[in-house]
């Protein structure tokens, strides 16, 4: 099980909390993008991103809650990003999932909360990851919502009987209660904000999340 934390919830202390991820044991730094037109809330500034990207020795999970998939994708070819993530609702040519992994880079699609998971089983085999929104995408602190958990062990099933090699991550209103049911539905990496950026011993609230 790998952890990606976003910094959503930690722009107003972005560079002392990028900082802090370096010494922990997470996996990667998620990086949430927003037009304000996909979701109404805007993204990361370019100097914010540009602080995460400088700073952070952790490899980025790129999330793009846009509309214009491809102007996006194209910022986001980078040595440093191990996967970049766009929205299947905002998807209207199959081929930007090519373009992504012939850069060297994993594709996921994530989905919406009120998006059915049987809407992308045809898209499984072309991809590596699969983010399940467990909140309403574009804003942070968000209560988890629960039937995220029955979509997370149908998607579990799914791959397991094609026998693909395609992770499953949940984004949104993640703690130690919530973590913990997602691992036991079958979910591979935890995107994890507010509840870890606000954490005042977030080693502690790592480990115990991992246990």
């Amino acid at each position: 099980m790998k952890i990606s934390a976003s910094l959503l919830s930690a722009r107003d202390n972005l560079e002392t909390i990028t900082k802090e991820l370096n010494n922990l044991d997470i996996d990667y730094i998620h990086l949430d993008i927003m037009d304000g037109l996909f979701v109404p809330n805007t993204s990361y500034t370019d100097e914010e991103i540009n602080i995460i990207m400088n700073i952070t020795n952790k490899k980025l999970d790129v999330h793009l809650m846009v509309n214009d998939i491809d102007k996006y994708v194209n910022y986001y070819l980078k040595d440093n990003v191990e996967s970049i993530t766009f929205h299947y609702e905002a998807m209207n040519d199959i081929n930007i999932i090519n373009k992504i992994k012939n850069n060297g880079i994993k594709c996921g699609i994530s989905i919406k909360p009120n998006t059915n998971v049987e809407e992308i089983y045809h898209l499984l085999p072309l991809i590596d990851k699969v983010l399940v929104m467990s909140v309403e995408p574009g804003k942070g602190g968000q209560k988890f919502i629960p039937n995220s958990l029955d979509k997370i062990s149908k998607l579990r099933k799914k791959i397991d009987s094609l026998n693909l090699n395609v992770l499953i991550s949940v984004d949104g209103g993640i703690n130690n209660n919530s973590a913990t049911q997602c691992i036991e539905n079958g979910v591979d990496i935890l995107v994890i904000g507010s509840a870890l950026t606000n954490s005042e011993n977030k080693e502690l609230f790592i480990n115990q999340v991992r246990v």
